[in-house]
């Protein structure tokens, strides 16, 4: 029987835009703490969203992950060359190491330098470490390092599914956006 199916599912899609948005705002954030002195409320509030929205991720990528591993992919059409879909892959794996892995190194890291971690409605996520600030040191260089790749990761995504519609011209962009029209 032929695949039909020419739209992801409409959950994945929808968590798809909306990890977007988080991820965008988790980058705001962070940077956005340098616009405010060192130990100031402001700053203070505004790092607690980054841990508040990053633990967000975290629970939101486990759902995607079992979304996707429930549904079936659309194919894309024209198929992709195998290059491209090596790529792709790749590119997916290392966005979902971010979303994993981004948050577990926060938590880490806060756990290290024996603060609680903020989370949603004044909730906080105790300490999953002893404190021990060298490797709290550590996992917040590779939390930034990461954090960085991130930037690089994100636009080549973007970029990729641009590159699909506008060059290759095939559904791979199409397949996922929220209210797109697709030929029967």
């Amino acid at each position: 029987m032929p695949h039909t199916q020419t739209r992801s599912n409409s959950l994945l899609i929808a968590l798809h835009w909306i990890m977007l948005l988080l991820l965008i705002a988790v980058y705001v954030a962070i940077e956005g703490r340098a616009y405010f002195p060192r130990g100031s409320e402001a700053r203070d509030e505004i790092k607690a969203w980054h841990y508040t929205l990053g633990l967000t991720v975290f629970i939101l990528v486990w759902i995607r992950l079992a979304v996707r591993l429930l549904t079936t992919m659309p194919p894309v059409v024209p198929p992709p060359q195998r290059w491209q879909r090596i790529a792709s892959r790749i590119v997916h794996v290392a966005l979902y190491v971010l979303m994993i892995g981004m948050p577990i190194g926060g938590v880490l890291m806060l756990s290290g330098e024996g603060e609680r971690i903020p989370f949603w409605f004044g909730l906080e996520v105790p300490p999953v470490i002893a404190p021990d600030k060298d490797f709290a040191e550590s996992v917040e260089v590779i939390h930034t390092t990461y954090g960085q790749i991130g930037y690089a990761l994100i636009a080549l995504h973007a970029v990729a599914g641009l590159a699909h519609h506008y060059v290759f011209k095939d559904n791979a962009l199409r397949r996922m956006l929220p209210f797109s029209r697709q030929p029967s």
